[in-house]
């Protein structure tokens, strides 16, 4: 099976998919957004506040501010009363004449399943957010979309998201639609901050998130490997391209397809080595996310992905992944090979 940029798919396992009965007709596009910081805070209010699973039980918890901040978070599961509290890391980046915000980091855990924590980021003053964790068993609901971007179309999808009452959100590439102009990435933040404070997100990313100019800005992902880390680490990877996690009952490969993937690869070496420690006895379902699909009939994209299919494939039809999601294509299509899906 296979995903396409621009819908929502919402997964409760067994797996339930948005159905397609009339040929698709794509609408016009809408009006870029740009969000603005609000006009009464500091230089040291947190913005951008989205969180990310690390291993069973933490939650990464990431925000940017304008000036320096003690990057630390206190949680609890009442409202007002904090009872425990981390510290992580701060970091910037700088593209052509851009320099970004203070990018803070911090892990925080071990949490119980399915519970509302709440939280403060910064110095313990000001907003305070909340966050649900995920279940410890089946049934999980996904949110799966590809090729977000900020529009007036994202503005409606992030609606129907906030309405489905979803677990946690996969997006398989193409997140901001920066494309250079890094203050799209701060207005990208703060649009989606009320949803992606709330879930986890769990991201890969795709031909927008390359960003590279040559010899101008020479380092592709500097803008995403800054903003979005994702738990590479902790599944063996080393590269924040590619990476993988689990939650009750579920294995999710997260791919990039703008990276090495030929069998020299770092990426298929590690995808090898992944799928080899693949349980299927605890993770029954097994998921890859990739953003270029490798099959296609819309008239958009052909053979992009290729490449990857060629080099990729085989090992996630021997090890049955059951669904591959890929964006890019901004249409809604699926596919049932016989013997994959399972």
């Amino acid at each position: 099976m296979a995903f396409r940029g621009g819908c929502i798919v919402v997964l409760g396992f067994s797996i339930f998919l948005l159905s397609v009965s009339s040929e698709y007709v794509r609408p016009r596009p809408r009006k870029t957004l740009r969000i603005l910081p609000e006009k009464d805070q500091d230089k040291q209010t947190p913005q951008q506040v989205h969180i990310s699973l690390v291993g069973n039980d933490r939650m990464r918890i990431s925000w940017i501010t304008d000036d320096e901040s003690t990057p630390s978070v206190e949680y609890g599961t009442s409202s007002g009363i904090y009872d425990a509290s981390a510290t992580g890391n701060t970091s910037t980046y700088s593209y052509v004449l851009y320099k970004s915000g203070q990018i803070h980091d911090v892990i925080i855990g071990p949490l119980k399943p399915e519970t509302v924590y709440f939280y403060r980021c910064g110095g313990f003053s000001g907003k305070e957010y909340s966050f649900k964790t995920p279940p410890s068993k089946l049934p999980i609901k996904f949110v799966v979309v590809g090729d977000l971007g900020q529009t007036g179309w994202t503005k409606t999808t992030l609606q129907h998201i906030e309405n489905s009452g979803y677990d946690m959100l996969l997006l398989p590439g193409d997140l901001s639609y920066a494309d250079s102009i890094q203050s799209l990435w701060d207005s990208f933040g703060r649009l989606i901050e009320p949803l992606a404070s709330q879930r986890p997100w769990m991201v890969t990313q795709g031909n927008h998130e390359i960003e590279k100019i040559f010899l101008i800005a020479p380092d592709s992902f500097k803008a995403y490997k800054a903003r979005w880390h994702m738990p590479f680490e902790e599944s063996g990877s080393d590269s924040n391209l590619f990476y993988s996690f689990e939650v009750p009952s579920v294995h999710v490969l997260m791919l990039g397809s703008y990276t090495d993937f030929d069998q020299g690869s770092a990426q298929y070496q590690w995808l090898q080595s992944d799928l080899a420690k693949v349980d299927r006895k605890r993770t029954p379902w097994l998921l890859a996310f990739i953003h270029a699909p490798w099959y296609n009939t819309n008239s958009a994209h052909q053979g992009e992905g290729e490449d990857m299919r060629k080099a990729m494939e085989e090992l996630l039809y021997g090890a049955r992944v059951d669904v591959v999601f890929a964006g890019h294509v901004h249409a809604y299509e699926r596919f049932k090979g016989a013997g994959v899906v399972g």
